[in-house]
């Protein structure tokens, strides 16, 4: 566990890196940057893919990963990724392939197939052999039991039936020796068949698509500057649909910490009602977090904040809200 870790804590990827645009959704197929981008840059996307072993639930998830379209202009802002509209890049570049690049990438597959095969058959072997060798202790096991009783029920007989009585355990108890050999001679003399493969991209045989002047910018709704504040201050964000707000605030990584705010954006002189904050507060003490409203403030003449620079620098605030009687 110690080397997976280490493992996947030295991934590094090439900054920037595409994120996928399909039907107006933000997608990552490749794993290796949807483990650097939660490490390096906090961002958790939602897995929505289902696995190959498990396909009738949805509990467990897998691949692709789709962010918010917040995670997603957060990264194109800081320079680490860039859109890429997946339709248009396929229907350019896939008829342009040559039949030698397409046959070199069915190898690649193929190759890749066999190598998972041969991995899945020896594990398979491993286990045969653990059950074979288990069952043959539990036989012997009974065996000697029955011996003994029979001995001692019976009064006890010549050498013959010694001799007998041995033999007989010889014949009902499988010596370890034959069932490791009757496992190991399974699978020596045939190639496994390979697995087919489905590539998590299809940019294998292409080339890995360049940022370019014209890549799209991910759509962001109005409250993208309380993400992008509450990003700014190290938080973990994730959706907040399962507790009714639009974020759900963590001081660190969802799969260790447990999240500390509700976080619902709101224009600056936006009403709100009151039986909405009153709900908000309750609801957020009651599951031991605190009910967060945030939005970007205005000066007297209606702008935004400005910076010492002249430009114009969003400066947003939040309130936090906990119901004490509670």
């Amino acid at each position: 566990m110690d080397e997976a870790f280490n493992d996947a804590s030295s991934i590094t990827v090439p900054e920037p890196f595409p994120i996928n645009l399909v039907a107006n959704r933000y997608l990552i197929y490749d794993i290796n940057v949807v483990t650097y981008i939660r490490r390096e840059h906090h961002i958790c996307g939602v897995l929505i893919g289902s696995l190959p072993q498990f396909p009738q639930q949805n509990i467990f998830l897998g691949l692709p990963q789709e962010l918010m379209p917040e995670e997603a202009r957060l990264l194109v802002d800081k320079g680490a990724a860039f859109v890429v509209d997946d339709v248009k890049i396929h229907a350019n570049r896939i008829p342009a392939l040559t039949q030698e690049e397409k046959v070199a990438f069915m190898k690649t597959l193929e190759r890749q197939g066999r190598e998972i095969a041969r991995a899945a058959e020896k594990r398979a072997e491993q286990k045969r052999e653990k059950a074979l060798e288990k069952h043959g202790r539990k036989n012997h096991v009974k065996v000697l039991d029955g011996r003994r009783n029979h001995s001692a029920a019976e009064p006890k007989m010549g050498e013959d039936s010694l001799g007998n009585e041995a033999e007989s355990e010889n014949l009902f108890a499988v010596p370890d020796n034959s069932i490791k050999f009757k496992g190991n001679s399974s699978i020596k003399d045939t190639e496994p068949v390979p697995y087919s493969i489905t590539p998590t991209t299809s940019y294998q045989p292409l080339t890995i698509p360049q940022k370019t002047p014209d890549s799209p910018l991910p759509a962001i709704p109005s409250s993208y500057p309380l993400f992008k504040h509450l990003h700014s201050k190290n938080y973990f964000i994730s959706p907040g649909l399962r507790f009714g707000c639009q974020y759900l605030v963590y001081p660190g990584d969802p799969l260790r910490f447990h999240s500390h705010f509700l976080a619902v954006s709101a224009e600056w002189e936006e009403e709100l009602d009151l039986l909405d904050i009153i709900g908000g507060g309750r609801l957020g003490t009651g599951v031991k977090k605190g009910f967060l409203i945030g939005g970007v403030e205005k000066n007297d003449e209606g702008d935004d904040m400005e910076g010492g620079s002249g430009k114009k620098e969003e400066r947003v605030r939040t309130f936090c809200i906990e119901w004490g009687g509670m």
